[in-house]
């Protein structure tokens, strides 16, 4: 009997639990035969058409799918008026940086321009049985409509979505597939339609991130995004503050630049699409939403947020603590009020929902992770304290009840999740970066299946949100940079997560897949007793390069499960920051490596009890000696570069020497007293934090 902790974000696609993936052994869905169902069969094939190809979204979209659909001869048609600008063409230096020459040229050499007046299809267009329409026309109602009849008049069963900022599917007449900035790299793409169709579960088995989001005006990552930009103009009415300024302290208390983003987008159309979202949800929902008049003002101007640095005053300043926190109820309190607001609407899957913010929006916690971090009395407090200081937006959309589940799974498991069918357990993880809040539910999660009598689980990535695992969040680092006893903590306890999965279960396999595994998550992964990798994944150790010395016991642990001749590769690993690919690693690091599908089966193979042929590498409980000089490596003729790589190594040898119980506190001393050294202030997540929290 299969249960689950939450629903699996997979299944909103209609794409089952991630367990299935395991026990099926293979992928919910295949590209190829998505293409034939989307575009039709290879001798009947239809093309995508991209209209507004050359706007920024447009041209963005036409290269990201045309990549990814050029393998599949699928005909890449970019639809625009005669005068546009050519965005696509501005793209060509991107695709070379990605793809390399040749192949940039074949994705460019594989899209077909073409020009219409807005009225009439070029009529060479139905020689090219149109079966998929990306709509990427101005925000104007009127013309979207008119676009989609001159469409529909043409070819009567074409697919049509709209990449719209603002409009629900019930007023355009078509679903939604509205993608996220910067629109030739970001993966994610809010869908609405009326059940999972097979163009959102193309986009999924392409490597996109499709997130079903309710049918609503403005969509998930437009009410934070222009609501973080709004409260901001808010609050630089009330205190007259320069919004460079506010940037400074919105970046350190939520992680985004509202305004430096509107610049850096393009100031003209920016203003207008957050204006727009704006205008529509104050039109629907009251004034908590209303555009400010400044906003107004830039709409109509196109001005840039930013004066040039020049204009900016010279002389710095900062808050006091009341003050600081009287902007940040400024500013979390009608975020706090908009996302209760698409709570009651059921606007999303609440792992969505978070996952916009973060991924999107740039918030450093998602909404969700933050609110439930403050706990909902603070938020609610936050939110009436607001209405004090802004009585217009207390008019209405406010549903503080929605906060009083925040002790649910849903709201508890935002990153990770559990399944299981009785006998195997599957933890899954869909956040790239670890941070405390994956950790907590990692426990959570674990602490579940333990519940359950479950002795045997796999750990994986989620085949959705995550499509890699890049190491830790170093943001969680900044206060270690002044305070040891927080870097001990952080290495420590997250250490402790780590060996649940070795000392807690009879069985437990971890699965990489995706682009890479890097740093933290590779150390929480090589924790458990099997190591399966698919064969198109890198792994690697990077924290050489920022430079910390690894915390999550990867300088002992790795060597304790390793035979000694291997130890060179591992210390190569450790000491290089160079990543190698999955095959490589077989034997030392990671324990089998194939395709998708042996690699599923496999894994299922060991958690299931079933035949595998594979010997478990079992750990080194004592004290293992070692001659840390022979495995050095030239030196790199970098003096901070060389005193990190003695840091780790100093590490290694003292955690290897000492037994197993011993080295996680070992290490986890290392680990912290080197976050409070000058190489690591003064390096890459140094750098990082002084950007961050100096205003």
């Amino acid at each position: 009997m299969m249960k689950t902790l939450r629903q699996s974000t997979l299944d909103t696609m209609g794409l089952g639990n991630v367990i299935d993936i395991f026990k099926n052994g293979t992928m919910p869905a295949r590209t190829e035969d998505l293409v034939d169902e989307v575009f039709g069969k290879s001798s009947d094939r239809g093309a995508f058409v991209i209209s507004g190809a050359n706007g920024i979204v447009g041209a963005g979209k036409t290269m990201q799918i045309g990549s990814r659909l050029l393998s599949y001869d699928v005909p890449i048609v970019a639809l625009d008026f005669p005068g546009a600008q050519d965005g696509i063409g501005m793209q060509y230096k991107g695709l070379e940086g990605s793809f390399g020459p040749r192949n940039a040229m074949d994705i460019m050499s594989n899209v077909i321009r073409m020009h219409y007046d807005g009225n009439r299809l070029p009529a060479k267009l139905k020689s090219m049985n149109p079966r998929f329409l990306l709509e990427a026309i101005p925000e104007i109602l009127e013309v979207k409509k008119k676009h989609y009849s001159v469409f529909r008049e043409s070819f009567p069963s074409v697919e049509i979505r709209s990449v719209t900022s603002g409009f629900p599917s019930s007023e355009l007449g078509v679903g939604i597939a509205h993608p996220a900035f910067p629109h030739q790299i970001n993966k994610i793409w809010e869908i609405v339609e009326d059940k999972p169709s097979a163009v959102t579960r193309l986009f999924w088995s392409l490597g996109m991130i499709p997130l079903e989001v309710g049918d609503y005006w403005s969509f998930i990552l437009d009410v934070l995004f222009c609501g973080i930009t709004h409260a901001s103009l808010q609050y630089h009415h009330a205190s007259n503050m320069p919004v460079w300024k506010i940037d400074k302290y919105v970046r350190r208390q939520f992680g985004p630049n509202p305004f430096r983003a509107h610049d850096a987008i393009g100031a003209k159309g920016a203003n207008f699409l957050t204006w727009s979202c704006l205008h529509h949800l104050a039109e629907h929902y009251g004034e908590l939403f209303r555009p400010t008049d400044e906003l107004t003002y830039r709409k109509d101007s196109g001005q840039n947020w930013y004066p040039l640095n020049h204009f900016r005053p010279l002389v710095n300043w900062t808050l006091t603590e009341s003050e600081e926190d009287e902007m940040k109820t400024w500013i979390l309190g009608p975020l706090v009020q908009m996302t209760s607001l698409m709570l009651h609407e059921q606007r999303g899957h609440l792992s969505h929902i978070n996952a916009i913010g973060e991924i999107c929006a740039q918030f450093r916690s998602g909404i969700l992770a933050m609110i439930r971090k403050i706990g909902a009395d603070e938020a609610i407090s936050r939110v009436e304290t607001y209405h004090k200081l802004c009585p217009s937006a207390g008019g209405g959309c406010w549903y503080p009840e929605v906060l009083k589940k925040i002790e649910e799974p849903e709201w508890q498991q935002l990153y990770v999740n559990a399944e299981h069918d009785g006998t195997v357990g599957l933890i899954s993880i869909n956040r790239e970066s670890y941070n405390s809040d994956v950790d907590a539910e990692l426990n959570r999660a674990i602490d579940w299946l333990k519940a359950e009598s479950i002795d045997r689980v796999i750990l994986s990535g989620d085949f959705h949100i995550a499509t890699q695992l890049v190491g830790a969040d170093t943001s969680e680092f900044y206060p270690a940079l002044h305070d040891e006893k927080s870097g001990y903590a952080i290495s420590l306890n997250w250490s402790r997560t780590a060996r649940r999965f070795n000392d807690e279960f009879n069985v437990s396999v971890g699965f990489i897949n995706g682009k890479r595994c890097l740093g933290g998550m590779l150390e929480l992964m090589m924790h458990c007793h099997y190591l399966v990798a698919n064969e198109a994944t890198q792994v690697g150790m990077p924290e050489v390069t920022l430079p910390v010395i690894p915390g999550m016991e990867g300088c002992h642990w790795p060597f304790r499960k390793a035979e000694s001749s291997d130890w060179p590769k591992l210390f190569e690993l450790l000491l290089t920051g160079k990543a190698v690919g999955s095959k490589d690693a077989v034997g030392w690091l990671v324990d089998y490596s194939g395709s998708i599908e042996d690699c599923l089966k496999t894994v299922w193979d060991i958690a299931s009890g079933g035949d595998h042929n594979l010997s478990q590498r079992k750990i080194k409980s004592e004290s293992m000696k070692m001659a840390i000089s022979e495995f050095g490596l030239p030196d790199s003729g970098n003096s901070a570069f060389e005193a990190s790589r003695k840091a780790i190594m100093q590490c290694v040898q003292n955690a290897c020497q000492a037994s197993l119980d011993e080295a996680v506190t070992v290490q986890a001393k290392h680990s912290a007293e080197f976050m409070k050294s000058d190489l690591c202030r003064f390096g890459v997540i140094g750098a990082d934090a002084k950007k961050v929290l100096t205003v």
